[in-house]
């Protein structure tokens, strides 16, 4: 019975959000207004349509990344997936908004706090999914060839928690 209760609710809880997006009525359309806001755009990707490009200098480098979605850079939903090698390293950072974080294949760590110990890392296999509140301080690595996808609300920014390690200052 709960199941039956938590289905109809999410059935219904869609159903709303669908009808939210349409813009205007179906009399206002068939009298030719305009309607007041357009539908979303959408997209699909499967893996061969995903176009990896070198991350952006604030990663080490070795990082590919693909974006999926919005523009991180901006404000606004986004959605990019980050590719990295075996033995790649992300020293301890924050950012100003909440991440969310899939791992897609591979087996990313992730370890909380100002300084990088891989002791006090969490392993997160292909299906993992996290998320960080503004600001905690955290640290990354993946000891294979790792695929992640990060969403959030943009913009996007990593701010390193000693500034030596921002890869921007290794120039």
């Amino acid at each position: 019975m709960k199941r039956f209760i938590v289905i109809v609710a999410l059935t219904l809880t869609a159903s709303t959000l669908a009808l939210g997006q349409m813009s205007g009525t179906k009399a206002d359309q068939d009298k030719g207004s305009q309607p007041a806001a357009k539908m979303a755009d959408h997209g699909f990707f499967t893996p061969g349509d995903i176009k990896w490009v070198d991350a952006p200098p604030s990663l080490p480098p070795g990082a590919k990344v693909a974006l999926l979605e919005g523009d991180p850079t901006q404000a606004g939903p986004f959605t990019m997936r980050l590719r990295v090698p075996a033995g790649y390293k992300i020293a301890p950072h924050w950012h100003p908004q909440v991440e969310h974080l899939t791992v897609i294949s591979g087996t990313f760590h992730l370890g909380m706090g100002e300084k990088f110990d891989q002791s006090a890392g969490r392993a997160m296999t292909a299906g993992t999914f996290g998320f960080m509140p503004p600001e905690m301080r955290h640290f990354a690595w993946a000891t294979e060839e790792t695929i992640v996808q990060l969403h959030g609300i943009g913009p996007w920014k990593i701010i390193y928690v000693n500034p030596s390690d921002d890869p921007r200052n290794k120039k």
